[in-house]
This record gives C-alpha cells, sequence and structure tokens, in this order.
C-alpha cells in the first residue's frame, strides 16, 4: 500500500506495479487536490543544485523518465524551455552547479550580459553581474502528472481509492499488516509507503516531528498583454533570479505568468489553513516584476494559489525504513524542489522495498541524530 497519491506516492505506487507487486494507492483527497505539495498548475524541472551531486544526478535520471512516460503515453507533461539563471553578486551556485552538471555531460551555459539583453529584451537586467542557461531544463505539469500518474496505477492493474491514514499512524497495526483508514475500512498489505508530505509529522510524531516543516508558499499568475507572446514559452524560458530575494517563474500558460517567492514562509497546517494569496505578498510579487519584467508592471492578477513546502532541517530528501518498523517505508523532505525527482524517487523507493538496494546515507533518518538544523536551503519548486 502506498498513502499519498503526489509526486513521490504515484511514481512509486507504479514503480512498484511495473515491477510486478499488486499495489493499492490511497489518497485522503485525491491525486494533485491542492492541499497538497504536489498540486498547482506547474514545476520546474532543473539539475543545478550546486555541489550537491547527489540531487544533480537524481534530477537527471527524473528528466530522462519524464521524458520517456510522455513518450510512452502520448502525454506532454514535460516543455523544455531551458531555465535562465540570474545572479548578483554572488554566483558561487551557479559555478558550482556548472562543474557538477559538466561531470554528468550536461550544461550550464554562461551567457553574456550583453547577449541576454538582446535575446530577451523583456527583462530587465539592471543589478545582475552574471547569466547562466540550463537548456535540458524546463517545467512540467503538476497537478495534471499526479492526476495522470494515478490513471496509470488503475490501467496497469493496481487499485486506487480516496481513504485517510489516522494521525497517528499505529505501528503495531502496520506491523500486523493492516492499516484502518479514517471512514473504518480495513485494509491488509505486507508493505507499507507513507509519501504523505507535510501530513508525515502528524502521522510519524516521533520518528518526524523535529524533522519536517510545513511552511506556507504563495504562488501569482499574472496576465501579460493579449496577443503578446513575449512572455510565453515560445519567447521566453523558465527564469530564477537569485539577486535577491530568490524569485522564480514560468512563461505565461492558460493560467498566467507564474511569480513566487521561494522565501520560506510562516507555518501552515496543510488540512485547515486558509489557501488565500495575502496582499503583502501579492504587493512584493508587482515591485519584483515592475523591476525585471516592467512591461508586466501594470499585469492583472488574474489567479493565485497558496501551496505549502514541506521542509526537511536540511532541505533534503528523506527516504528511509521506519526505525521501528520493518515493513514500512517513509518518503517524504520535498523541501519545495522535490516534484520535479518524482519517477526517479519512484524507481528507488521501489528498489527499496523490494529488497534490491540499501538506502542512500543521504536520505536516511540517522542524518539527523543530535542536528536539529543544517544550512543548506537552496530548493527552488
Amino acid at each position: 500500500m502506498v498513502v499519498g497519491a503526489g509526486a513521490f506516492g504515484g511514481w512509486t505506487a507504479l514503480a512498484l506495479l511495473r515491477r510486478g507487486a499488486r499495489v493499492t494507492l490511497v489518497d485522503a483527497w485525491g491525486a494533485g487536490h491542492p492541499r497538497s505539495s504536489s498540486g498547482g498548475e506547474t514545476r520546474i524541472i532543473r539539475a543545478t543544485y550546486g555541489s550537491r551531486t547527489i540531487y544533480t544526478t537524481m534530477a537527471r535520471r527524473a528528466l530522462d523518465l519524464w521524458r520517456a512516460h510522455d513518450s510512452r503515453s502520448g502525454t506532454s507533461l514535460f516543455t523544455r524551455t531551458g531555465v535562465l539563471w540570474m545572479f548578483g553578486d554572488d554566483d558561487s551556485f551557479g559555478r558550482a552547479s556548472a562543474l557538477a552538471l559538466d561531470e554528468c555531460g550536461a550544461a550550464l551555459e554562461p551567457v553574456r550580459l550583453a547577449d541576454a539583453r538582446q535575446r530577451y529584451p523583456q527583462i530587465d537586467f539592471t543589478g545582475l553581474t552574471s547569466v547562466l542557461f540550463e537548456p535540458e531544463a524546463g517545467y512540467l505539469m503538476a497537478r495534471r502528472a499526479c492526476e495522470v500518474v494515478a490513471q496509470a496505477v488503475v490501467s496497469e492493474g493496481g487499485s486506487y481509492r480516496i481513504g485517510a491514514a489516522p494521525a497517528p499512524v499505529s505501528l503495531a497495526e502496520l506491523l500486523a499488516r493492516r492499516l484502518a483508514l479514517g471512514d473504518g475500512t480495513l485494509l491488509d498489505a505486507d508493505l507499507f509507503v507513507f509519501a504523505c508530505g507535510p501530513w508525515l509529522p502528524a502521522l510519524f510524531p516521533d520518528v518526524l516531528g523535529q524533522v519536517l516543516t510545513a511552511t506556507r508558499q504563495e504562488v501569482y499568475y499574472f496576465g501579460a498583454p493579449a496577443g503578446d507572446s513575449r512572455f510565453t514559452d515560445r519567447s521566453l524560458p523558465v527564469w530564477i533570479d537569485l539577486s535577491g530575494r530568490q524569485i522564480y517563474g514560468i512563461p505565461s500558460g492558460a493560467r498566467g505568468f507564474k511569480v513566487a517567492d521561494d522565501t520560506t514562509g510562516p507555518p501552515i497546517d496543510p488540512t485547515t489553513s486558509d489557501r488565500t494569496a495575502t496582499p503583502a505578498g501579492i504587493d512584493t510579487a508587482r515591485q519584483f516584476l515592475a523591476r525585471r519584467f516592467p512591461a508586466l508592471a501594470a499585469a492583472p492578477l488574474v489567479a493565485a494559489e497558496v501551496c505549502q513546502y514541506e521542509s526537511s532541517v536540511d532541505a533534503g530528501f528523506v527516504i528511509d525504513r521506519h526505525p521501528a518498523a520493518a515493513n514500512v517505508w517513509i518518503a517524504g523532505g520535498g523541501s519545495g524542489h522535490g516534484f520535479k525527482m518524482g519517477p526517479a524517487v519512484g524507481e528507488l523507493i521501489a528498489s527499496l522495498a523490494l529488497d534490491e538496494r540499501e538506502p542512500d546515507p543521504a536520505f536516511r533518518l540517522a542524518r539527523f541524530a543530535g542536528s536539529p538544523a543544517a544550512g543548506w536551503q537552496t530548493r527552488w519548486s
């Protein structure tokens, strides 16, 4: 049984199914629902992770799997636009990322500011000192991908149902190979994978209560002028501005020109918190647009959404067996950068659960022992 039909859980269910397991995928509200960290319209996929090469390698594998899925299913979940990285005085993250990508046979290309201005006249490059371009990157359709993967689980012989696991989960029940859902339904399974994002600390408070935190993150969509193709993905790549508050965005689609601030927000209850964008957040986004994309300074806000970062204390993934239950696996800590990794994480968890390999120390719970915080906070969704 896989509990949670987001990016980690859905792809895990599909990977297990394709390795011969009988699989039931369960989600409290359904794949891609708006409370989930995997909901919303789009996510960036890129392999730039500074010196954290384990994530660069995983992102490269995930990109191959996204492309393979699109080819196999006839979907268009991935759009290649490249990612334009814009830096102020400190471009050390970009330089470290370029070295890591080069080792993987990929590229992070330097772009002279004069060339960037000519290539992207819709961007004001004032205050930037360096620009890099990641040509193989782009964006993914997030909510749609979750729905497509859940449908694939069913079409390939698995089961999918709406149901909520009780919080906290009874380890005694799981060890007895059963789980009672909130509606009283009792389900049996030999193996359980919990990929419940921001709900994980409530499900396993003794193990994850001090490790994972959910924060409120606002996302805005602004309306470009009618018929203006300068802000579509035909003319503009995905972009990430690291010259100040770490703001990123995706060119206009059906919903609008996406802008989001990566700064960690306040705590959020993923079940009960209000999902209305704040005037202060909208104002910050407008100020940024006026400075970096001046033609959109007066663009109307056409949509907004509130999601969450379900972050570990070092912003790295948690992929490990429960320390007190050998038949229970935990997959979380997406930390605002996990969605893109879904297919690779699913592949990894399937191999772990079927005893084909051991967990990587970089993802294990043991790394948090005696260290309540760590300094790596580079995410970008």
